[in-house]
């Protein structure tokens, strides 16, 4: 039996290695849960302890408002950061970063070079040949789930640091807040814009950096022996 016929130790540690860097940071992102959650009950109960009130077990911190404020605030920027990219890189070129389409290729691209309709590919998806709404809906399929999960955990978000803020005042013997006073607060928007900041931060860092480093054998990166000014190539 062939290595490669998905049957067996070889066909499964091929599979395991042409899916491995989402395994690899499906395995990250759990153990940075985890972390988060092991570290941030041990700060809510030091909080608890000074005023003096009970502390938390480990898995009712996990289900309580303070851990899911924490987590969802950074959810909803992390997607909010990957919409504007994959929206922007449509229209916005970069001259001499890997991370821009070629300069003269700035909009949605001829059908042709979509792979679109009559142009489809005998891989090509099943939407992809098709046209009308269908078309229309796959050919922003990316954006639209991004920005779902976006609006997602910014509501997430909002309606967990509602209930985070209220039981606080409640601590201070203050009237709790309903959750449309609570959008209107600062410490929500400065929970907020502190994670926006910094996505947007990031992404800039990225688009410009590479267009004067390497990284090689990276997507991300130019091959090593790219001139700066060359766009839209990657190593």
């Amino acid at each position: 039996m062939s290595a490669g016929s998905g049957k067996g130790p070889g066909g499964v540690l091929g599979g395991l290695r042409a899916s491995s860097l989402s395994l690899f940071f499906a395995v990250v992102f759990l153990a940075s849960l985890v972390a988060q959650a092991v570290s941030g009950v041990a700060v809510f109960n030091a909080d608890q302890r000074s005023a003096g009130l009970e502390p938390l077990t480990l898995g009712q911190y996990v289900l309580s408002s303070a851990f899911w404020v924490d987590v969802t605030e950074n959810w909803q920027s992390e997607y909010l950061q990957f919409l504007l990219f994959i929206t922007a890189t449509v229209w916005f070129v970069q001259r001499g970063s890997p991370e821009s389409k070629k300069l003269d290729q700035a909009g949605r691209e001829s059908d042709e070079d979509q792979k679109v309709g009559e142009h489809a590919t005998d891989d090509s998806p099943a939407w992809a040949r098709t046209r009308g709404w269908r078309l229309t809906l796959y050919s922003r399929s990316l954006s639209l789930v991004m920005g779902a999960i976006f609006v997602g955990s910014w509501a997430a978000q909002s309606a967990a640091g509602a209930v985070a803020f209220s039981e606080e005042r409640l601590r201070d013997l203050e009237d709790p807040v309903p959750w449309t006073e609570y959008l209107s607060m600062p410490d929500f928007w400065s929970r907020t814009f502190q994670n926006w900041q910094s996505e947007m931060l990031a992404v800039l860092s990225m688009v410009v950096l590479a267009i004067f480093l390497r990284e090689r054998g990276s997507p991300e990166s130019k091959p090593v022996g790219s001139s700066h000014e060359a766009t839209g190539v990657e190593g």
